[in-house]
Parts: structure tokens; C-alpha cells; sequence
């Protein structure tokens, strides 16, 4: 459990391969206690804890439930609307059981002595649950398999400490030493539980804005990048609350501030061929052009809080226009590295977007681009631009739809409706400042 995760590309299979390797371990009564996971829609867990002994004898033959309207509730875990027509509508129609599958390839060393596994769900006759992100990933690194590509990812997630007193540091610290001595113990106990959980840190350092902070995971397969992500912020926040501080993953933590999800992304051919140079294969080509077609339309999934749009909107590497460069960070993507290590990163999500659903939503429209031929345009060119308000990303939905099917669509406007309805129901500090002003 403690060997660090596999670097580069798996497939579906070898995967699937490396999780019934894991068995032993279960079965030895190595685990006592056991945290069944769950990604939700808010690129958080939804949680069950049980002891090893009973996972190994029941659970990895018979699955173990988890409410259906955990695909279908808004932040505050309150069901969202759904009329009787609406995909969701199932989700919410008595709250019964789903069933939780564990991926033992995801084993993981987690704080106080629990042992995190994460699952897929599934309804109670073997149906795949097509509202979950996991599955949304699954099937979009299926049909990419189909094709003869696997990918290997890459995610940089920024994060903010702080406690009573404020950010950790009073100002920037981007590539610093001197300056992050208030966020020194946290780190040495946060650098130790990370080092216990075998997800392989490949670097950590200080950012650009106050408190900020940036621990990067070594590039493996989509599946891995994404539960891993969401696990580091797991042992993140548990180590950050011993010490009394907060770790915020907030897209904007203020105006012209901004916490990113980049997503580093390659594609491998199933017969092993590899990139060679920095320019861009037809395939990459192609498979840019589709993701620079539909970034706008896929806005929900980049953006899907309305503190994200301020993000896009004020911080000046968060381009809300669309356009590609190589080495260029304040290019949508930029293009990275060479040779073997030639990449694409994606630069449009924030720190608050769900990273199984932004690899889903990335892989679904480079498939299509893949699929299409479509053409690479020159770079530099502005091709369009990411909306700046959450209503105007509701204009997209119906493309949504089409690449990560209609479950996934409807969960998506739900949700952002919700944001709305929240953001426009409530009285906040600026709204207080300028009635101030009318004084």
C-alpha cells in the first residue's frame, strides 16, 4: 500500500490487473479500517468507513451502498431540482441504494492509521452509474482505447493555508524559501503523511499569491490522476486542521488571484509509439483542435462555481481567450516539453472544478477533434473565448450533452443553476460597500 503509484500511461486492463493484485493485503487483515470513497460532482468524497476484515469478506464480492442522491445534491448536500422528465429524476425518486464497487488500485495510506480505497458505483442491477465523474472518465478512456491511444495526466492543484490571522504568508512567494517560514511545520507533518501514502510527490513549492502553495503528483493514468488528486486534498485538509490552519482550494481566493487545476496531458499508442521533437503529431493536432472547439461549450465542467468566473475574469493566468503556444503560460494551452515527455497543459479549470469530469470533458472533445480531423489553427490565434459569467455558461449544455451524455449534462446545469439561484439570493460584503456608497 505504502509502493508509490505507477508513472505513465495504463490501460483499462492493466489496471484492472494491478487491483486484483491488491487482495492480499485485505485478506491478510493488514487493513483494519477501511474509507470507502466516492468523487462526487463537487470534486469532494462521499464517505464510508468499515473495518477490513468486513470489506474483505463482503464487500469486494457484494459492493455496499451509498444513497443515490449523492450524483444529485448541491454543495450544501440538499437534493437538487429535478421534475419527473429530468435524467436526474432517478437519482431522487426514494433515495435508495446505489452500489459501491472499491478499485483496489487506488489503496492508500491515509491519516489516522484509515486505508482509503476508491469506487466506482453502480445501481443495484449492475447498471453503471453515467451521473458519477469516475464513470464519465471510464467511458471516455474506453472509447479513447478504442481508438489505440492511452493517456497519462498530470494535475497541478494550488492550494491557500491560512488560519485565524490570514494567509500564511502576507504576500507572494512564488519559487520562495524565505517568506513560507509561518507554513514550515505544516509542511514537515504534511510532507510525512504524503511520503506514508505512496501517491508519489514529484514537487511542491510556493506560489505567487499569499499562502499559496502548490504540491504536484508524478503523471499517470487518467483514472489515477484524478483520484489521486482529490486524495492529496484529503490528507491536505486533514493535516492542515491539526495544525489549525485552512486549506483552501477556492478558484479566486480574491480578485486577480487565482488556484488552478492544470491538467498536463500526452496521448500513448497502444503499439508504443512515442512523439519526437516539439512539434505537435497530426493526432495531438487534431486532438487540440477539438478541445479548442468545444472549451467554451464545456464551461460548466472548467467553471462550475461562481467564484470561478472570477478567476477567469481577473487573474492573469487563468486567459479566458482561446488560443494554444508553445512554452506560453498565458496561452489557454501551452504546449510543453518534447520528445517522450511532450505535452499538452490545459490551463481553463480552476481549483474548484472535478477532475475526473475535466479529464472526461478534455479526453470526450480531443476524441471528437481526433475522430474529425479537425485542423490545428496557427498558434497565437484567438479562436474564441471561455464565457465570464456563469449564465452564459448555460449556452453550452446541449454539446455537454453530446460528449459526456445527457446524465451528465443535466447534473452540470443543475448544478450551475443552483449556483445562481444561490449567488442572486444572497447579501454580501460588496453589496454592502456599494449600498454604502449610495449613502
Amino acid at each position: 500500500m505504502k509502493a508509490p503509484r505507477p508513472v505513465g500511461p495504463r490501460t483499462l486492463a492493466e489496471r484492472a490487473a494491478a487491483a486484483r493484485g491488491m487482495r492480499g493485503a485485505l485478506a491478510r487483515g493488514d487493513v483494519p479500517r477501511v474509507l470507502l470513497l466516492v468523487p462526487d460532482p463537487h470534486a469532494r468524497f462521499a464517505a464510508v468507513e468499515l473495518s477490513g476484515r468486513f470489506v474483505a469478506e463482503e464487500v469486494l464480492s457484494g459492493g455496499y451502498g451509498v444513497c443515490t442522491y449523492v450524483f444529485a445534491w448541491d454543495v450544501e448536500r440538499e437534493a437538487l431540482p429535478a421534475g419527473p422528465d429530468s435524467p436526474l429524476a432517478r437519482y431522487l425518486d426514494g433515495y435508495g441504494d446505489l452500489r459501491m464497487r472499491p478499485d483496489l488500485a487506488t489503496m492508500t495510506a491515509l491519516p489516522d492509521g484509515l486505508c482509503g480505497i476508491v469506487c466506482d458505483v453502480e445501481w443495484p442491477d449492475g447498471e453503471p452509474v453515467r451521473a458519477a465523474p469516475r464513470r464519465a472518465l471510464t467511458e471516455q478512456l474506453m472509447a479513447l482505447e478504442s481508438l489505440g491511444y492511452v493517456p497519462s495526466a498530470g494535475l497541478e492543484h494550488e492550494v491557500v493555508f491560512s488560519d485565524a490571522d490570514g494567509p500564511l504568508s502576507g504576500h507572494g512567494v512564488d519559487y520562495a524559501v524565505g517568506g513560507t517560514e509561518r507554513m514550515r511545520p505544516l509542511l514537515r507533518d504534511l510532507r510525512g503523511a504524503l511520503e506514508r501514502s505512496g501517491l508519489g510527490v514529484e514537487s511542491a513549492r510556493a506560489e505567487c499569491h499569499p499562502g499559496q502553495y502548490e504540491i504536484v503528483l508524478r503523471h499517470r493514468d487518467a483514472l489515477a490522476a484524478c483520484d489521486d488528486a482529490l486524495l492529496q486534498q484529503l490528507i491536505v485538509r486533514s493535516v492542515a486542521a491539526e495544525h489549525g490552519v485552512t486549506a483552501s482550494y477556492l478558484a479566486a481566493p480574491e480578485p486577480g488571484q487565482g488556484c488552478s487545476c492544470h491538467v498536463h496531458l500526452s496521448l500513448s499508442s497502444v503499439a508504443g509509439e512515442t512523439p519526437s521533437g516539439t512539434e505537435l503529431s497530426p493526432v495531438m493536432a487534431s486532438f487540440l483542435a477539438g478541445v479548442l472547439r468545444d472549451a467554451a461549450a464545456l464551461a460548466p465542467v472548467w467553471a462550475p462555481t461562481w467564484n470561478s468566473y472570477v478567476r477567469l475574469r481577473t487573474a492573469p493566468f487563468s486567459p479566458r481567450e482561446l488560443r494554444w503556444g508553445v512554452d506560453d503560460r498565458t496561452a489557454a494551452v501551452r504546449v510543453a516539453g518534447r520528445d517522450a515527455s511532450q505535452r499538452l497543459e490545459f490551463r481553463f479549470a480552476g481549483a474548484d472544478a472535478q477532475p475526473h469530469l475535466v479529464l472526461a470533458a478534455l479526453l470526450a472533445a480531443g476524441r471528437a477533434g481526433i475522430e474529425e480531423g479537425l485542423p490545428l489553427p496557427p498558434a497565437g490565434e484567438v479562436v474564441g473565448a471561455l464565457p465570464g459569467a456563469p449564465w452564459e455558461a448555460l449556452s453550452g449544455l446541449d454539446r455537454v450533452a453530446k460528449l459526456l451524455g445527457d446524465e451528465v449534462a443535466a447534473q452540470q446545469e443543475a448544478l450551475l443553476r443552483a449556483e445562481l439561484e444561490a449567488g442572486c439570493s444572497a447579501v454580501t460584503g460588496w453589496q454592502r460597500r456599494r449600498g454604502a456608497l449610495r449613502a
